[in-house]
């Protein structure tokens, strides 16, 4: 099983696939900002579901450089490489977020639901994102 984790200030979304490996889907979000909080939260969700692997998104600017956010990321994803034991990858997640939102906009979720569901969408798609690019070499 693969977790994966769009890791955030205040919110961070989770996801995981299914056993074939084929299939994304959004398990939920983490409302917490301290970073061993949530590592901790990740370690649950990953003994939880026996996840071997987490997929980290990775915020990249535009041009493909890494800047805080990233180096925020990287951070992180030691914490929970160290407290899961797992394997830790990460994943380009540049416009995840705004496919999150337009897959929003096309399927008419409200805008108060949308808060409390963009991270996990968001943690879906780069997920899924990985998958497909497994799949396809």
């Amino acid at each position: 099983i693969i977790l994966a984790v769009d890791y955030g200030y205040e919110r961070t979304g989770l996801a995981v696939c299914d056993k074939t490996e084929t299939l994304a889907s959004p398990i939920g979000t983490i409302k917490e900002s301290y970073m061993p909080k949530v590592a901790r939260r990740i370690f649950e969700a990953a003994e939880e579901r026996k996840a071997e692997l987490v997929v980290i998104g990775l915020p990249k600017n535009m041009d493909g450089t890494e800047g805080f956010r990233a180096e925020r990321t990287r951070r992180f994803a030691a914490l929970v490489a160290e407290k899961t034991g797992a394997e830790v990858v990460f994943v380009d997640e540049r416009l995840s977020t705004v496919e999150a939102y337009t897959y929003m906009n096309i399927t008419g979720l409200p805008g108060t639901k949308r808060k409390g569901k963009i991270d996990a969408l968001s943690a879906q798609i780069i997920l899924q994102s990985y998958l497909d690019a497994k799949k396809n070499g």
